[in-house]
Order: structure tokens, then sequence, then C-alpha cells
């Protein structure tokens, strides 16, 4: 199967629909899928639930998305350096499901596996846990009882990441903590894209650097990235 296509808005031609999910990898704005979601923007595809980490800045990553109100809902953990999906969510124009940061990869690893739910500590005895299953466990110090919450996977539409390097078969690899959300990300859509950097002939990666298999992945494209940076620390220059 040939999996590379020329650019984003080939690589999701026939993919979008509204009032679809889509899963996407990244933190902050580190390894996120920023030509996807120019793409999606592009294709004004609306009413859209997005499963990610955060929503990145107001004019870059998912951010844009939220400006143009493409998004209906956030499945998140961190409302961010996002200014406009703050806003949006205190005003009601946007339904906002919170995750704990763990939970939520869990989720998406969950549902990469085919697992539609599972038990965690994480959340009990919070508002994390109204309206969800509750189940005790022998866990305890010499078998006692601990309360859990069961959390659902996540069943993705549509998965859009950020990979460093992938072969022509779809095996990636993600550079240092790009890795964040990406890879539980790309296992739970029912198709996944992938943006990289290069793309390299199969056969050319070192089979235990693989970080995703191909099997995962049906559509590629190579792209330049812009890498913003989204808190800047520098130092004073000396003798300034």
């Amino acid at each position: 199967m040939k999996k590379i296509y020329p650019n984003a808005a080939a690589a999701l031609d026939g993919l979008l629909s509204d009032g679809m999910m889509i899963a996407a990898g990244g933190f902050g704005l580190c390894g996120i899928p920023e030509l996807l979601l120019q793409a999606i923007k592009d294709a004004g595809t609306k009413d859209l639930t997005f499963a990610s980490n955060n929503a990145g800045v107001d004019d870059f990553g998912i951010g844009i998305l939220l400006q143009t109100k493409q998004v209906k809902k956030m499945i998140s953990s961190y409302v961010g350096e996002n200014a406009e999906f703050m806003r949006q969510y205190l005003s009601g124009e946007l339904e906002l499901e919170f995750n704990p940061q763990g939970t939520l990869a869990e989720r998406m690893r969950a549902g990469g596996a085919g697992i539609p739910g599972f038990f965690t500590k994480t959340g009990v005895g919070t508002v994390i846990a109204d309206g969800k299953m509750e189940k005790q466990f022998p866990t305890g110090p010499d078998g006692a009882a601990e309360d859990y919450i069961m959390e659902e996977g996540i069943f993705a539409d549509l998965a859009i990441v950020k990979a460093w390097k992938a072969d022509e078969t779809g095996n990636l690899i993600f550079r240092k903590t790009a890795r964040n959300f990406n890879a539980p990300a790309a296992t739970c859509g029912k198709i996944c894209v992938v943006e990289v950097e290069e793309i390299v002939p199969t056969g050319s990666l070192d089979p235990d650097a693989i970080h995703l298999p191909g099997i995962y992945v049906h559509r590629i494209i190579q792209g330049d990235h812009e890498k913003r940076i989204e808190q800047r620390t520098t130092r004073q220059k000396e003798g300034a």
C-alpha cells in the first residue's frame, strides 16, 4: 500500500467530516502536527471534538481551529497558554472534558489496544469521579479494599501526529520529548495520518529504534515545520 502523500490536504482528502473526533499528538507546541491542523482549518470542517493534551496557543496548533470556531469540544488535561481556549470555555461556547494527564494518555493507549475501559485511583473523591463507575479492589496494605473509578478508552475517527522520521511503510521515530502524546494518539484513531521531517527508504531504520510500527500508520507527508517555542527564557548578555 502506498502511504506517502504530497501534502497535508491530499493526505486528509476523504477523511474529514463535520462532528468527527480527532486525536492529536503533541504537548504544548512540542511535536504538534501543525501542517495537518492548518489543512483541517483550510477544509472548514466544523463541530470537531479533539482529544489532545492541550490546544497550543492562540495562533498556533489547535488554537487556529478555536479561532475559527471549528472545535465543539476538547478532551484535555491542560488549558495552558491559550487565552482563546479559556475564553470560549468560560463563556460556554466550548465543551471541555478535563482529564488528569496520565489518565488521558492511558485512555488513548487503551483505545489503541482495543480496551474499552479501565480502572484507576486517579480522581477518586474529586469531581473527576462524578458520574463514573466506582469499584473496590484489594490493592491496599494487607489486601485492604481501595476505591477506583472507571475511565473509557478513546476511539477516535482520525489521529493526526508529528514524527521525526518515517520509512516508506510508516515505521516512525519520534525525537526526544516530541514522543509525548504522539504514540498513544496515533494508535487510537481508526485512520492515522502522520507528518514527518524526513522519509527514508524502507529497511534503513534500526528496528530497535522504531517507536511506532507502521501497521498503525495509514498516510504520511513530509514537510517543513516552524517548531515554535512556547515559552522562551533567556539570560541577559554579560555586561549588558
